[in-house]
């Protein structure tokens, strides 16, 4: 299996069957309003553009998995893509709705906790509680897969989530051999962070057991955790060799 990174939180899984991209923002750099005004400096999003191989992997792109409906996840120009190839979907059962009438094509449904049979393995929703406090009421739902398919290393894409019961449940139950973790500790102009902080990053990562796949990192303007940040704190707690962080454009092997 190989893992690409392409930006943000855009993955491409691909194994020797299918190529099933994760989270589509495809649009081109500073074509979105900022998501923070004052506590970051007001940079359009994205803030980079996608990487120059970026369309030769997404020409190879069978599936796809959809985590939540935020502009960062899915865009117009990822609805657009997903649409033009007729991809088949799958998501939340509480995003169905809004995805099929924007024309997608939504082939299965998952509700948190759900187990279904898929491309001849398995998929799991897994519940993602998106930022603390209050926060976390407004930005909405978010769903998290484990995904087992044959001959293939097992997957957890934890997406937009704080370290919850439910994270810690899908890494001790599933025990994946990779697992994905959404590391640019996001934050909006209020209330406290939408994705983990540091001690709940160490905690995903201790409590991984295998390799960890750090993505959404320096591309948001919203998200001030960086690639050197994310290794220095790594390093200071002997997690680094545990954790790939890989650049836009890269891929890890598995």
């Amino acid at each position: 299996m190989k893992v690409h990174h392409l930006r943000n939180a855009t993955l491409v899984i691909e194994t020797q069957r299918q190529v099933i991209l994760v989270d589509p923002m495809l649009s081109k750099k500073g074509t979105s309003a900022p998501f923070t005004l004052f506590r970051f400096k007001p940079r359009k999003n994205p803030l980079v553009d996608l990487p120059a191989n970026a369309y030769d992997i997404l020409e190879k792109v069978t599936h796809c998995l959809i985590t939540h409906l935020h502009p960062d996840h899915i865009d117009d120009e990822g609805v657009a893509f997903l649409k033009e190839r007729n991809i088949p979907v799958v998501c939340s059962a509480l995003d169905v709705a809004k995805l099929k009438k924007k024309g997608l094509k939504v082939t299965e449904t998952l509700e948190y906790g759900e187990t279904k049979d898929y491309l001849d393995g398995s998929i799991s929703g897994v519940k993602a509680v998106h930022g603390y406090g209050f926060v976390k009421h407004i930005a909405g739902n978010v769903m998290g897969y484990h995904l087992a398919l044959p001959d293939e290393k097992s997957i957890y894409i934890s997406s937009d989530t704080v370290y919850t019961e439910h994270v810690d449940k899908a890494l001790k139950q599933y025990k994946p051999d990779i697992t994905v973790l959404a590391a640019g500790m996001a934050q909006l102009d209020f209330g406290k962070p939408l994705l983990m902080n540091s001690d709940d990053i160490v905690k995903f990562v201790q409590n991984s057991p295998k390799h960890v796949f750090a993505n959404h990192m320096e591309s948001l303007n919203h998200c001030p955790n960086t690639r050197t940040d994310l290794k220095r704190l790594l390093k200071k707690h002997g997690l680094l060799e545990k954790v790939d962080i890989p650049n836009d454009g890269d891929f890890v092997s598995y």
